[in-house]
C-alpha cells in the first residue's frame, strides 16, 4: 500500500475528535473510551502494518473468476503427495489474514503434533485456499449488488477450480458457515466434507409450535441465552442488514470509528476475557487496517443486507458429511442445524471464542484434521461425492 496511505491514517488517527463518555460506562454501552484509546494508541505509534503486509503478500495470489475480477487469496501447498486441498472461510468483520497462523500447522503438521494425539495418528496434511470474500479488504469492494450467500459460495468454487482443486474440503466460520455449507448444495460431487465453527443460521422451525420439545437442559439454556443475548447487542445486525450504505459512510471516513464499531465483535462481548479468549490486537489491527486502506468497510457490512434471506432460513441438506464445532460465544444447537446439515460431528468445547482461527487455531485445526481423518477413512460413507477413502486430491 502506499506510505502516502499509511501516513494518512496516522494523520487522521492524531486529529481524531473524541466524544464525551462518562468514566463509569462500561460495555453495556459500547465500547468504552479507556479500551479505545489504548488500541487507537497502539495502532498509531506500535502496530506494524509493513510488517503484517509482508506475512500477506508471502502467500498471496489474485484470482478472476466470472463473478468478480480480482479475488484475494491466501495460498499455500503442502509438501506432503496425500495432502486434501481445503477452502478457508472467514466472515464479518474478518478477512483471510485471520488464517495467516493456521497455514503452518495445516501444511506441514509436525511429528510433535501428531504424537500428541492417543493413540499417535498419521494427521491429514492440507493444500490451504483461504479467500477474502468479494467486498472484504484485498477482494473488494464490490461495485454492484446481488452478493448473497450463493453468490459468495458460487464465486469460492470458481476459486477452487482456477487453482486446479477440483474436489477439497470447506471449513467455515460466521458467515463462512452459511457459505460453505451452501457450496456443498451447488456441487456435492466436488465437495468431500463441510467443517463449521460459529454456526449461523440454527434455528427451530417456525412453524412448529413447541419448537424447545426435545431439547436437553443444555440445548434450551443455550437458546434462552441467545435471546438474551441478541436482544441486547443485535443492533449492529440490524443496521448492517437494512441501512449498510449510510452507515458505511461514517466507516470510510473515520478510521476511529471503523475501529471502535468492528472492535464490538473482536471483543466477542467478553473484554476481560473471563469466557472467552482475547484476540490478539495485532491480529484484528490488521483486518482493521485492511478495510480501512481498501475502503471496503461499507462493502464489507453490505454482505448483511444481501444475505439477510438466508437468516432463520432452513435450507435443504445437501447430503456431505458435516462437521460442527462449537466453542463459547457460538450457540448452535444440534437438532435445529440437523434441519439444514447432514451432521456426522459435533464438537464443545470451554474455551476459545466465535473467531476459532484467531482465538483458538489448536481447537479449529484439530477438530479439522480429526474430520479430514474420518472422511478419509471412509467412516461417514461416500456420500453424494462418491469419495474413496484412498482418494486425495
Amino acid at each position: 500500500m502506499p506510505q502516502a496511505d499509511i501516513d494518512g491514517l496516522h494523520a487522521r488517527l492524531d486529529d481524531a475528535v473524541w466524544p464525551e463518555v462518562p468514566d463509569a460506562a462500561t460495555w453495556s454501552l459500547g465500547v468504552p473510551p479507556g479500551y479505545l484509546r489504548e488500541l487507537a494508541e497502539h495502532w498509531w505509534h506500535r502496530f506494524d502494518w509493513r510488517a503484517a503486509e509482508r506475512r500477506i503478500a508471502a502467500d498471496s495470489v489474485v484470482v478472476d473468476t466470472d463473478d468478480h475480477a480480482g479475488v484475494h487469496v491466501l495460498t499455500r501447498r503442502s509438501s506432503r503427495p496425500d495432502a486434501v486441498p481445503v477452502l478457508l472461510l472467514h466472515g464479518w468483520p474478518s478477512t483471510s489474514a485471520d488464517f495467516l497462523d493456521m497455514l503452518g500447522p495445516l501444511t506441514e503438521p509436525t511429528p510433535s503434533e501428531m504424537a500428541s494425539h492417543v493413540p499417535p495418528v498419521d494427521l491429514p496434511a492440507f493444500h490451504v485456499v483461504a479467500p477474502s470474500l468479494p467486498g472484504f479488504g484485498f477482494s473488494g469492494p464490490t461495485r454492484e449488488l446481488g452478493w448473497d450467500v450463493v453468490r459468495h459460495a458460487r464465486c469460492a468454487a470458481e476459486v477452487m477450480a482456477a487453482l486446479g482443486y477440483e474436489r477439497y474440503l470447506v471449513q467455515g466460520g460466521d458467515f463462512g458457515s452459511l457459505i460453505g455449507p451452501e457450496i456443498g448444495r451447488l456441487h456435492p460431487e466436488r465437495v468431500l466434507g463441510v467443517h463449521v465453527n460459529a454456526l449461523a443460521g440454527s434455528y427451530p422451525d417456525p412453524a412448529d409450535p413447541d419448537p424447545l420439545a426435545g431439547l436437553d437442559d443444555a440445548d434450551r439454556a443455550r437458546v434462552a441465552d441467545l435471546g438474551t443475548i441478541w436482544a441486547q447487542r443485535h443492533g449492529y445486525a440490524a443496521i448492517q442488514s437494512t441501512r449498510p450504505s449510510t452507515l458505511g459512510y461514517a466507516m470510510t471516513d473515520s478510521p476511529l470509528g471503523l475501529l471502535a464499531w468492528h472492535l464490538e465483535w473482536f471483543v466477542d462481548y467478553d473484554p476481560a476475557g473471563t469466557a472467552q479468549t482475547p484476540v490478539d490486537p495485532d491480529a484484528y489491527l490488521t483486518d482493521v487496517t485492511s478495510f480501512w486502506l481498501t475502503r471496503t468497510a461499507g462493502s464489507a457490512m453490505r454482505l448483511y443486507a444481501e444475505a439477510a434471506a438466508a437468516f432463520g432460513e432452513a435450507r435443504s441438506p445437501s447430503g456431505v458429511p458435516t462437521a460442527v464445532l462449537n466453542l463459547p460465544g457460538d450457540h448452535a444447537v444440534r437438532p435445529f442445524a440437523e434441519r439444514s446439515h447432514r451432521i456426522v460431528r459435533w464438537t464443545e468445547h470451554d474455551r476459545g471464542g466465535h473467531f476459532a482461527s484467531l482465538q483458538a487455531p489448536d481447537l479449529l485445526i484439530d477438530d479439522l484434521q480429526a474430520f479430514t481423518a474420518g472422511v478419509l477413512a471412509g467412516e461417514y460413507g461416500a456420500g453424494p461425492s462418491g469419495f474413496e477413502p484412498a482418494e486425495r486430491s
